[in-house]
């Protein structure tokens, strides 16, 4: 008969269980109210501990960020003008989270102009050089998978074969992250569309 192991937790499990509770913290108070000593505290473990894998209060924030944006897939149907879409859906959904994060959860109307705590987390990765790598190793890895969504899409010839990929994914990211952080306007699955179909007016492929 076997006996349960007891001993410490694994590094995986308490990793799993901090990021559980900071981002529990950093939805609901925003980047402002998130507190690493909370942290440890609600996670059950030393402060020593946490401060050892996440140095600063920015540092935490960003893996939260990162936890997210893993949970978000990238579908490949096939389709192009649906998966694109789809895809700018989960950017502008992440975005909005953030951009809420914090404000009157019963507040389900518009949060109105303002970024919220998305200006406070490229602020972060602006403050401190180490943190802005790792956010720029962060978003490399997430955007070389929707690179490779449109490079299918070319190969496909959906797209045009001449298609610049990079400044095409460039032209959309770059137009939800204005939205948000100049415009304050609501980004949605509309907003999403209209953008994918402008974009790919001048990438679509022409037809004999």
């Amino acid at each position: 008969m076997s006996e349960t192991r007891r001993g410490r937790p694994r590094r995986a499990e308490i990793d799993a269980r901090v990021i559980e509770v900071a981002t529990e913290l950093l939805l609901r108070r925003g980047y402002g109210g998130l507190s690493p000593d909370e942290v440890a505290e609600r996670a059950g473990i030393a402060k020593t501990t946490l401060y050892r894998r996440w140095p600063t209060k920015d540092h935490l924030a960003f893996a939260v960020v990162a936890r997210l944006q893993d949970d978000d897939e990238i579908t490949d149907t096939g389709d192009i003008r649906r998966d694109l879409p789809a895809y700018l859906e989960k950017i502008a959904a992440g975005l909005e989270r953030m951009r809420r994060a914090g404000r009157d959860p019963g507040d389900t109307g518009d949060t109105g102009p303002g970024p919220g705590s998305v200006a406070d987390l490229l602020a972060a990765a602006a403050r401190q050089p180490e943190v802005g790598e790792l956010v720029r190793e962060m978003y490399a890895r997430r955007n070389t998978l929707a690179r490779a969504l449109l490079e299918r899409a070319r190969d496909r010839g959906e797209l045009r074969p001449d298609l610049d990929v990079e400044a095409l994914f460039d032209q959309l990211a770059g137009a939800l992250y204005y939205r948000v952080l100049v415009t304050g306007l609501p980004v949605d699955r509309a907003y999403a569309e209209r953008l994918t179909d402008t974009a790919l007016r001048g990438a679509a492929r022409e037809r004999n």
